[in-house]
């Protein structure tokens, strides 16, 4: 019914936070321009950018599911369960459940992804031998 308003809410924080956060600044005199590759790490920032694209596009496709079955509709108050107080009662139960079961879930995957991430990032640049060529 709304579970993906859950996502939404998460997604809003997390972009208003990735907004607000100090961008990395240009290097300054002496300092060298260093990459996720030679420092083996990624910036935060960019991490919180995976992590905001990858709320807002599942929370798109939860809202696309639910226009689909005619769960939304374009008038007020435009979700169907929000006309009648037990479908309400049921969304707002569906909201707690689901929407945060899928909140937390996108997170875990998110987490997971920027240890992967910062692993590949740590390896060392494979050596290319003179002998490949062949």
């Amino acid at each position: 019914m709304a579970c993906f308003m859950v996502p939404v809410a998460e997604a809003i924080v997390v972009s208003a936070l990735n907004k607000n956060s100090p961008k990395s600044a240009a290097p300054q005199q002496g300092e060298s321009a260093l990459t996720s590759n030679e420092t083996g790490k990624i910036p935060f920032t960019r991490k919180l950018k995976w992590l905001s694209s990858m709320l807002w596009g599942g929370a798109a496709l939860l809202a696309f599911e639910h226009l689909w079955h005619g769960e939304i509709v374009p008038w007020f108050p435009f979700l169907t369960a929000m006309s009648d107080r037990a479908d309400a009662a049921e969304m707002f139960h569906e909201m707690a459940t689901v929407g945060v079961t899928m909140a937390l879930l996108v997170t875990a995957v998110w987490g997971v992804m920027c240890i992967a991430a910062d692993a590949i990032a740590k390896r060392p640049a494979p050596v290319k031998s003179e002998n490949s060529a062949s």
